[in-house]
C-alpha cells in the first residue's frame, strides 16, 4: 500500500542560520554546467522559459522593501545588498540537471556556485546534488509525465494513465525530491525571509518548508494552467490531496491566469472540503447572517491586522475585477494580481494572486537588432523570396499543437488554392523532453506531416514550409520579426509569451491567431484572431483571414497587443509577488 506523507511527518521545526532575504526556488537554475574537450567546466546561462523569466531579476536590487529598478536604470532608493551579494540579498535554489552540474555542485560549499567562483550571472545560486535516479524519477516520471499532463489535459482517459507499483516509487523519489528544496531553503534562509517557489516540480514544498522554518513568508507560482477537479482526480485520491495540502502550506499562491485561480481553488474544495473554505463561501454566509457561534470571516480579521486588501469578497467577483477598485480605493485592472482573493485552509488564510508573466519589449528589441539575427533574417527573407510570410516557434510539446497547426495550414492551401506559391510558413519546433517516448513520438509526427506538406505543394520554385529542429534563438528572434501572421494555437499553456514576443518584434505588424486555451488570451483577445485549438478548419479559416486583413488594421492591433505583452515585465511581475508577500 502507498503511503504518501502527510504535512505532519515532515522534519521538525529548525533554526535558520542564513543570511538570504529573499528566496527562489526552482528546478532549472539561472546557471548550467557542460564538459569542454580538455574535461573542464563551461558554464552557461540556464535555459528555459521559467529561467528567462526569472533571470532579469536574479541580478537586481530586489532585497529590500523598497521601489523596483527598471530593467535597463536604477532607482534613488539603492541598497547595498543586492540579489546574491554577501550582505544576504537573493539566493536561487535550483537542481544539479546533468552530471556536468553535478561534478560542479560537488565541488563547492554547501552547493553554493557563486561561493566557489563560478559565475552565475550575479545570482547567489545554492545548486542541490540530486542522485541522478531520484531526479529522473521525480522529474520525468512524476513532474513531466505526470503532472504536466493532468495541468494540461493530455491524458486520453480511456486508454491512460495507469498508476501502478512504479508510480508508488517515483511518487517517493518526487517527496524526497521536494524535501531537498525545503531542507535547502530553510538553512540559506534568514529570520523572516521571503521564499518564492516555482511551479508544479516543487507542488510539496511549501508545506514542508513552513514545518522546517514557520517564521518564513512563502509563496507558490504555478507557471502552468491548473486542471479542474473533474480531470485533476484522475490522480491518485492521496497523491491528489499531497499536492493541494502542500501548495496550501504557501502564505500566497500565484497563478498566470484568473482561470487558473479558480480551478485551483475549486480542485482545493473539492478535495479537502471539510478544511478549505473559500472567500466565496463566506461571502455567502454573511449575506444569509451568519451567527457570532459561526466561523470568523477574513474580512473580520483583515480589518484587525489593518490589511488594504484582504476581505470576504466573491472569487469570481475578484478574478474578473477589471478596472475596479477595491475598499482601500487601489485600482484592479483585472491583470496586476492585486490581492482580493483567499481561501482559508484549516483555519489559516492563503491568499491568492494573478500575475500575467509578459516580456521586456526594450531587452527583445535590442537584442533582436544583433547581427547574428540579422543574418538569419536574410536568409529567411531569401527563402520567402516576396512571399507572404506565416510563423510559429513552439517546442515539440505535446501541449502546444503543432501537428494540429499544420494540419490546419495545410487545409489553408487546400481550401483556399490562391495561397498556393505566395506565402511560406516558417516553423521553428525545437526539441523537448526526448528522454519521454511520447515526446520522440510527436517530434516524428511533426515532421511526417511537414514531409506530407511538402508532397503535395512543393514546386520547382516554391517550398511551402520550413521546419527548423536546431534549437536557435537568434533564427526564433528573426522569423517572428518577419511574421505577417504568427500561429499560437497550445491546447493548453499557462501563458505563452511567445504570442507576446511576436507582437513586440513584428516589424510588418502580425496578425496573431491565438488559442483560446493560451493565458495570453485572456489579454490579447480583443485583436487576436482567436480559436479552438481542436478546430482544424476553424484554424485554416483564421489563417486566411489574417492573410487577407488590411496592412493598417494588422500593425493597429498588433501594436495594441505589444502595449498589452510589456504590461508586466519579468521585473515588475516578480517585484509585484515579492511586495504582495511581504504586506
Amino acid at each position: 500500500m502507498r503511503h504518501v506523507r502527510s504535512v505532519d511527518e515532515t522534519p521538525r521545526p529548525v533554526a535558520g542560520g542564513g543570511a538570504a532575504r529573499v528566496l527562489v526556488a526552482s528546478n532549472r537554475g539561472p546557471v548550467a554546467f557542460a564538459t569542454g574537450d580538455d574535461g573542464s567546466l563551461v558554464v552557461r546561462r540556464g535555459g528555459g522559459g521559467l529561467v528567462s523569466g526569472l533571470h532579469a531579476v536574479a541580478s537586481g536590487d530586489i532585497g529590500s522593501a523598497g521601489p523596483a529598478r527598471s530593467a535597463g536604470g536604477a532607482d534613488s532608493a539603492g541598497d547595498s545588498n543586492s540579489a546574491g551579494g554577501a550582505g544576504g540579498g537573493l539566493v536561487w535554489v535550483c537542481a544539479a540537471l546533468s552530471e556536468a552540474d553535478r561534478r560542479a555542485t560537488r565541488s563547492t560549499p554547501d552547493g553554493r556556485l557563486d561561493l566557489a567562483g563560478h559565475d552565475t550571472g550575479g545570482a547567489a545560486v545554492h545548486m542541490l546534488d540530486v542522485d541522478r535516479v531520484v531526479f529522473d524519477r521525480a522529474y520525468n516520471a512524476v513532474a513531466n509525465r505526470t503532472l504536466w499532463f493532468v495541468l494540461h489535459l493530455l491524458y486520453a482517459p480511456a486508454s491512460q494513465p495507469s498508476f501502478d507499483a512504479a508510480f508508488q516509487r517515483d511518487w517517493q523519489a518526487y517527496e524526497i525530491y521536494n524535501a531537498m528544496f525545503a531542507e535547502a531553503l530553510a538553512r540559506e534562509a534568514a529570520p523572516g525571509a521571503a521564499v518564492l517557489i516555482q511551479d508544479y516540480h516543487l507542488t510539496l514544498v511549501p508545506a514542508q518548508l513552513r514545518n522546517l522554518r514557520p517564521d518564513l513568508r512563502i509563496a507558490h507560482f504555478s507557471h502552468t494552467p491548473w486542471a479542474p477537479p473533474e480531470y485533476f482526480r484522475i490522480l491518485p485520491d492521496d497523491v491528489a490531496r499531497a499536492v493541494i495540502q502542500g501548495m496550501l502550506g504557501a502564505d500566497r499562491l500565484g497563478f498566470l491566469t484568473p482561470g487558473w485561480a479558480e480551478a485551483f481553488c475549486r480542485c482545493a474544495k473539492a478535495l479537502l472540503p471539510a478544511d478549505v473554505e473559500l472567500a466565496a463561501d463566506a461571502d455567502a454566509d454573511a449575506e444569509v447572517g451568519r451567527d457570532s457561534a459561526g466561523p470568523r470571516r477574513v474580512g473580520d480579521d483583515a480589518r484587525r491586522s489593518g490589511s488594504e486588501t484582504d476581505g470576504a469578497r466573491h472569487l469570481d467577483g475578484m478574478l474578473a475585477a477589471a478596472g475596479r477598485r477595491d475598499d482601500a480605493g487601489r485600482r484592479h485592472d483585472g491583470m496586476g494580481g492585486a490581492d482580493g482573493s483567499w481561501l482559508r485552509y484549516r483555519g489559516r488564510v492563503v491568499r491568492i494572486g494573478v500575475h500575467p508573466l509578459g516580456v521586456d519589449g526594450d531587452w527583445l528589441l535590442k537584442r533582436a537588432s544583433g547581427q547574428d539575427v540579422a543574418a538569419r533574417a536574410t536568409e529567411i527573407r531569401e527563402l520567402a523570396a516576396g512571399r507572404r510570410v506565416i510563423v510559429r516557434v513552439d517546442r515539440t510539446e505535446l501541449s502546444k499543437n503543432i501537428v494540429r497547426g499544420l494540419d490546419a495550414y495545410r487545409e489553408l492551401l487546400r481550401d483556399y488554392p490562391q495561397w498556393q506559391g505566395r506565402v511560406v510558413h516558417i516553423v521553428c519546433a525545437y526539441p523537448s523532453r526526448h528522454d519521454l517516448p511520447e515526446y520522440r513520438e510527436y517530434t516524428a509526427a511533426v515532421q511526417r506531416i511537414v514531409a506530407e506538406i511538402e508532397d503535395e505543394f512543393a514546386t520547382a520554385t516554391w517550398l511551402p514550409v520550413r521546419l527548423e529542429v536546431n534549437d536557435d534563438y537568434p533564427r526564433s528572434l528573426a522569423a517572428l520579426s518577419l511574421a505577417e501572421v504568427l500561429v499560437v494555437n497550445p491546447i493548453r499553456d499557462g501563458m505563452n509569451l511567445v504570442a507576446k514576443e511576436g507582437a513586440v518584434l513584428s516589424r510588418p505588424g502580425a496578425a496573431l491567431v491565438l488559442s483560446r486555451e493560451a493565458g495570453a488570451c485572456v489579454e490579447m483577445a480583443d485583436d487576436a484572431l482567436v480559436v479552438n485549438p481542436f478546430d482544424v478548419s476553424a484554424t485554416a479559416r483564421a489563417l486566411h483571414t489574417a492573410l487577407l486583413m488590411a496592412a493598417d488594421e494588422r500593425r493597429d492591433r498588433c501594436a495594441r497587443l505589444a502595449a498589452v505583452a510589456g504590461r508586466l515585465p519579468p521585473r515588475k511581475w516578480f517585484r509585484d509577488q515579492l511586495d504582495a508577500l511581504l504586506e
